[in-house]
């Protein structure tokens, strides 16, 4: 009696202690992807923070086509509208972010493709430091995104591999939402002169 009640207990200590094992590493995984979340949303933030600094050396140097810069006004302040944060991560939520700073990336790219046409602007020293810093924020931007896909894979491969998958449901672990390209991202930009 007194044997099988200790294999019996044996086993209970054993499946608490995997279980406790199986959480913090679920749980490590998912906090760092919540920070890769963080970095991504800073990188955002950094290239937002440019924007005001970009249209006013604009407005300063050229008169400049307003019906651009009004886009790229408009298209920051959707961007930053929209806050997602990294626990409540859902397909929906990633997808409503990712459109919106694609509308941003749409607008910024018009703007600099206009101010080809303004040999003044161009010259501008303040307009090259800050075409020099946003496509540095781009490039920050896909490494962050990057790297937050990268802790994502790692935390959705601990919550379904088997046994992990047992305990995650337990304790409410769930895949978390990957960056996934734009919609036609996979057709090369057609450019005509």
């Amino acid at each position: 009696m007194k044997k099988g009640l200790l294999i019996a207990l044996g086993i209970i200590l054993m499946i608490v202690f995997m279980g406790g094992c199986t959480y913090n590493g679920m749980n490590s995984s998912q906090k760092e992807a919540q920070q890769k979340w963080a970095d991504v949303q800073s990188s955002y933030q950094r290239r937002s923070d440019l924007i005001p600094n970009l249209v006013a050396t604009v407005k300063g140097v050229a008169n400049f086509e307003t019906t651009t810069l009004t886009q790229v006004i408009q298209a920051r302040a959707s961007a930053t509208s929209i806050k997602v944060d990294a626990k409540d991560l859902t397909p929906e939520k990633l997808q409503q972010f990712q459109a919106s700073q694609g509308q941003l990336s749409q607008a910024l790219g018009r703007l600099m493709v206009v101010s080809e046409q303004y040999p003044q602007l161009k010259a501008n020293e303040n307009f090259k430091d800050l075409q020099s810093q946003l496509e540095g924020t781009e490039n920050r931007i896909k490494v962050s995104r990057d790297a937050y896909n990268e802790a994502v894979k790692v935390y959705n491969v601990k919550v379904t591999n088997f046994p992990n998958v047992l305990f995650a449901g337990m304790f409410k672990f769930k895949e978390m939402e990957m960056f996934k390209a734009e919609q036609g991202a996979e057709k090369a930009p057609e450019v005509k002169f």
